[in-house]
């Protein structure tokens, strides 16, 4: 049978003024996001099988501003499917030797192979964005990455790969908003690092960058699609959504399986007071 995601609501821009749905700030609220969301994840799972299935390759990128919501939907989507199918490629800054390689090397190690979804939480569009504001590369390694990245997407379609680009858009007001709330409280204060302090000053430079990473790179066979994420949640039911719109998978989740009795094989087992316990606080 076909599992295609059916909207909750018409086509077209939402009515804010549904109190039903939306609080007075315009935002959704939460008992809508968290029964939408429950229904997406159920049809992640099976579009998981269905990539499984038809052993398909599944690229989605997931880049933006800092606190503009990639991890909170990389984290939805991977919460209910199978690490083994749906895995995060989460890349640490290059090492010397990465740094004397082919730009895009470290990066194609990572890519999926067939039966697999693989979500790039950052990827190599940190050299349009990241590593040419901060002066990380030089101006000679930036065009040159402006002229490859669209070449290197179309091989990856040619060779078969579904590649999904997702930039997450978040306003400045609203950002600024998610850094306080992040320095105010300490458990989410490692969150804020010197590379945040560092966007936020330079809020408008990393503007220019994302226009001129789409300018070259927001191709018919890969293209860009933003985000607005200002309400996180409907940022994630939103991409969610669309993810699965990508796709006209079926269900092909498999039957339940009759479960094995426990084989009567002649053991003793040691005593229990041989083995150590943590203490029983609850």
């Amino acid at each position: 049978m076909k599992a295609r995601p059916t909207p909750s609501h018409p086509a077209g821009p939402p009515d804010r003024s549904d109190s039903a749905r939306y609080k007075s700030s315009g935002r959704l609220r939460s008992v809508v996001y968290d029964a939408e969301m429950e229904r997406l994840q159920e049809q992640l799972v099976l579009l998981q099988y269905w990539i499984q299935s038809q052993g398909l390759k599944v690229l989605v990128i997931f880049e933006g501003r800092g606190s503009a919501g990639k991890g909170g939907v990389i984290k939805r989507i991977t919460e209910r499917t199978s690490p083994r199918t749906v895995r995060i490629a989460a890349l640490p800054r290059p090492t010397e030797r990465e740094r004397s390689q082919w730009y895009f090397q470290r990066y194609v190690e990572h890519l999926p192979a067939a039966g697999e979804m693989v979500l790039f939480d950052r990827s190599w569009y940190n050299r349009s964005n990241v590593e040419w504001v901060m002066g990380f590369c030089t101006e000679d390694q930036h065009q040159e990455f402006l002229r490859s990245c669209p070449e290197f997407e179309r091989m990856l379609v040619r060779s078969g790969t579904v590649v999904l680009k997702y930039w997450f858009s978040v306003g400045v007001d609203e950002q600024l908003r998610r850094f306080e709330a992040r320095n105010a409280e300490p458990l989410k204060r490692w969150k804020l690092s010197d590379m945040d302090l560092a966007e936020r000053e330079l809020y408008v430079r990393y503007s220019m960058a994302k226009d001129t990473t789409f300018q070259y790179t927001d191709i018919k066979q890969a293209p860009w699609y933003v985000v607005p994420s200002d309400d996180k949640r409907a940022a994630r039911l939103n991409c969610i959504s669309h993810l699965l719109s990508q796709f006209d998978y079926e269900d092909v989740a498999p039957p339940p399986v009759e479960l094995p009795e426990v084989r009567d094989i002649p053991y003793v087992r040691p005593p229990m007071h041989e083995q150590t316990f943590v203490p029983t606080l609850f």
